[in-house]
């Protein structure tokens, strides 16, 4: 398959795509197999209710297709991993609201007759996949470089500090949106992002770290030291940052509330996608929309203003619960 014929039906399936987010069930396109076809019309006839529910009108989805590596370039067969950020436009309240999102797919184009169909769809929802606490120290996670340690006031004052001082929420969010489709090479960037990066947030914010020297207690992180990543659990698996949450009696403090609408900028919202208890995915309150309620920004999947119940997420479920933290005002 020549690389102009590949690009022409990624076009197309990119077209088709920009579609189907907007424009509930699509009409059947030659580029897509049967299998695919139903499976994308299903997806936009769910989008369509989840923007009835909200009382949102879907506007227009911009998607840039960017080829990522050719795995397979056959006679009658390719396979091509691609990169889709996707720019979602929609109104609420009279207000128009922009969601961005980049995800990854491998798509298999193959020949019938002389045309092209992607016949397989492959995805990976990385935001079903957290970051375990079986990792061993002296295992570095995704290494972007060297870091020196990062530490803020009160990492040596063992739990104690001088004053309170108050959670820059508005710094928060805006590190959020500085950095959510990119790695700030002060940290390391892992695999799995999601809740290194709601950290990164957090202490953008003045939250103080909470420095044990023990993976499995407190809140720390200080880089690369002596060829060895050093940092606890709890800032960079989510099911561990919730605990946190939910226990501590120092420092960073948060307190569960039960509505998304009682978070404010900086506040915290975590995803049990099975409902089986473990939370496996973070995100961190950016922005509203018209009606108040949270849009959020998150990693491994890159978002930024995303509608915070994720069910235009391949990694949402019927069963995900969610749980809702709002970081206390002062530390």
């Amino acid at each position: 398959m020549g690389e102009r014929e590949w690009k022409q039906a990624l076009f197309a399936y990119v077209n088709q795509y920009n579609r189907s987010e907007v424009n509930g069930v699509p009409q059947p396109d030659e580029y897509l197999e049967v299998g695919q076809r139903m499976e994308r019309a299903a997806r936009a006839a769910r989008l369509e209710q989840w923007y009835d529910e909200r009382d949102a009108v879907p506007l227009r989805s911009e998607t840039r297709a960017k080829p990522l590596r050719i795995v397979q370039d056959a006679q009658d067969e390719a396979v091509i991993d691609v990169q889709l950020h996707v720019r979602l436009f929609y109104e609420k309240g009279g207000m128009t609201h922009r969601e961005d999102r980049i995800e990854r797919e491998r798509l298999t184009f193959t020949r019938e007759g002389e045309a092209w169909q992607v016949t397989r769809i492959e995805r990976d929802p990385a935001e079903r996949k957290p970051a375990g606490e079986d990792v061993p120290f002296e295992q570095a996670p995704f290494n972007q470089g060297g870091s020196l340690p990062l530490l803020n006031r009160g990492v040596l004052g063992f739990g104690t500090s001088a004053r309170p001082s108050r959670y820059r929420r508005e710094e928060a969010a805006a590190y959020a949106d500085q950095w959510w489709d990119s790695i700030n090479p002060e940290f390391e960037g892992f695999d799995v992002d999601c809740t290194n990066y709601i950290s990164q947030c957090l202490f953008a914010g003045g939250a103080p770290i909470h420095y044990t020297g023990k993976r499995e207690s407190g809140w720390w992180y200080k880089g690369r030291v002596a060829g060895r990543e050093l940092w606890s659990y709890s800032w960079a698996v989510s099911n561990s940052l919730e605990r946190y949450l939910g226990s501590s009696s120092w420092g960073l403090t948060a307190e569960q509330v039960s509505r998304p609408e009682q978070l404010m900028l900086g506040d915290i919202i975590f995803y049990d996608w099975d409902g089986d208890g473990t939370f496996q995915h973070s995100t961190i309150v950016t922005a509203f929309d018209a009606g108040g309620m949270p849009l959020v920004n998150a990693h491994t999947v890159s978002s930024r203003h995303r509608y915070w119940d994720y069910k235009n997420s391949y990694a949402w479920t019927d069963n995900t619960v969610y749980r809702f933290y709002h970081i206390a005002d002062y530390f």
